[in-house]
């Protein structure tokens, strides 16, 4: 039995409308301008391959992959979207660019900037952009730019004079080289990377800088292409399917490591504790920014990582590099906790003849978290052009980044001793 296009379209709508509610209820859409935006653009439009249960799951829809199965674009997770969308404050008559297509989410801006405002859709791919130009117009928004090019050097003409109002970036970026291209006062909303940790993060432009005021969103997307793309560099321990990535900063000389996987390490315990379902995604920021020589640490699947216990198997180690010694965080299971979901004392594992120096001293930092800033605001994220900054003094500066672009800044609140804990210490609230 074939199911009717006019059935179709219904299963669409009302699938479409649950969808929303549940945004709604989550807190993820918030406004009624975001709201009427999803409401409106049939996401199912944008991904006709997949059947229409699945273009309304809350979830990523992948668009195009690579041979080995890497996806290299996507329909974002809805909710991610709503966020962006709600930190991008797109207002009527707004001129907005978006890095990265596909058709759905410029969808989305076509409709919260109107029919006086403008949305250009900017992809490196031309296999999206031809999806964007084919989708979009079939979708009733044909005012809809598409540009083919890269983003990291965007093309004549397309930035309007006084720059953008909004520019929504939705691939990972390394870096933010696009301060000219937005408005004073416009707002940049991009899934910024800062040591291999991804956030998406809402940003306003004043006095030519970028500054947050938004909760920082752990996220994911597909990796820029390009001239942006972003370099692990990535460094393999011989002998020990070990790896350490410095993703921002100086790799350091990694084949003096692997006589110290060979020997259990030693254990400086924090007494911090965390629940399982609890994320620590801020604390690994924090110790990425204060501590230098900072890496993440990753293990073979399938390798013998004995003295590796545990072996970060889903996610990278927060890890620091001494000489021929290494540190590296681990939430250790202690019991249930009250949800029977785990409850994990913060350690550090030290390696090497110097191992227990680099323990204690990444340890220290795990309690001045703890102390200063876990119960704390959001911390706020500051980017300035490179060129109009001064030359760093040392390789490392507490908390800043130096990309090619400009010079990200994280400045962490403090908070009174007494103040309580929050439900959820990974993540933050704004100021």
């Amino acid at each position: 039995m074939t199911t009717s296009p006019a059935t179709e379209i219904s299963d669409a709508s009302e699938l479409r409308h649950q969808l929303v509610e549940q945004l709604i209820a989550d807190n993820h859409i918030r406004s009624a301008a975001v709201e009427h935006a999803f409401r409106t653009v049939p996401r199912h439009a944008f991904v006709p391959d997949v059947a229409v249960q699945a273009a309304y799951a809350n979830d990523v829809v992948a668009t195009r992959h690579t041979d080995d199965g890497t996806v290299t674009s996507s329909i974002s997770a809805p909710w991610l979207q709503a966020d962006m969308l709600e930190a991008a404050r797109v207002q009527p008559g707004h001129r907005v660019l978006e890095l990265g297509s596909g058709g759905y989410n410029a969808a989305l801006l076509a409709e919260l900037v109107g029919p006086t405002g403008h949305v250009t859709t900017l992809d490196i791919d031309p296999a999206v952009t031809e999806r964007a130009t084919s989708f979009l117009p079939e979708a009733g928004y044909d005012r809809v730019s598409v540009v083919t090019a890269d983003a990291e050097h965007l093309p004549p003409g397309v930035v309007p004079d006084g720059g953008f109002d909004a520019i929504v970036v939705t691939v990972d970026t390394w870096d933010l080289p696009w301060i000219d291209a937005l408005a004073e006062g416009g707002r940049l909303v991009a899934p910024l990377r800062l040591h291999g940790y991804h956030w998406a993060i809402g940003f306003t432009r004043n006095k030519g800088a970028l500054h947050s005021d938004e909760p920082l969103i752990v996220c994911g997307f597909v990796a820029m292409q390009g001239d942006g793309a972003w370099n692990t560099n990535r460094r393999t321990v011989p002998g020990t399917g070990v790896h350490l990535s410095w993703e921002d900063g100086t790799p350091l000389p990694v084949d003096h490591l692997a006589p110290a996987f060979t020997r259990e390490p030693a254990i400086t315990r924090t007494g911090i504790m965390v629940g399982g379902q609890e994320p620590f995604d801020l604390l690994q920021l924090y110790l990425a920014g204060a501590l230098p020589g900072f890496c993440r640490l990753e293990v073979d699947p399938d390798g013998d990582h004995s003295v590796l216990n545990p072996p970060p198997r889903h996610w990278p180690a927060a890890a620091i590099v001494r000489g021929a010694s290494l540190a590296r965080l681990a939430p250790e299971r202690i019991g249930d906790g009250d949800d029977g979901k785990g409850r994990y004392e913060f350690v550090v594992q030290g390696y090497g003849d110097q191992g227990h120096l680099a323990a204690g001293e990444m340890a220290a930092q795990v309690e001045q978290w703890q102390r200063d800033h876990r119960r704390a605001r959001c911390p706020q994220i500051t980017a300035r052009k490179a060129a109009e900054c001064a030359p760093a003094d040392t390789d490392h500066e507490p908390h800043v980044f130096a990309k090619k672009h400009t010079r990200i800044t994280v400045s962490w609140p403090t908070v009174p001793a007494n103040a309580a804990l929050p439900s959820s210490p990974g993540n933050c609230v704004p100021a």
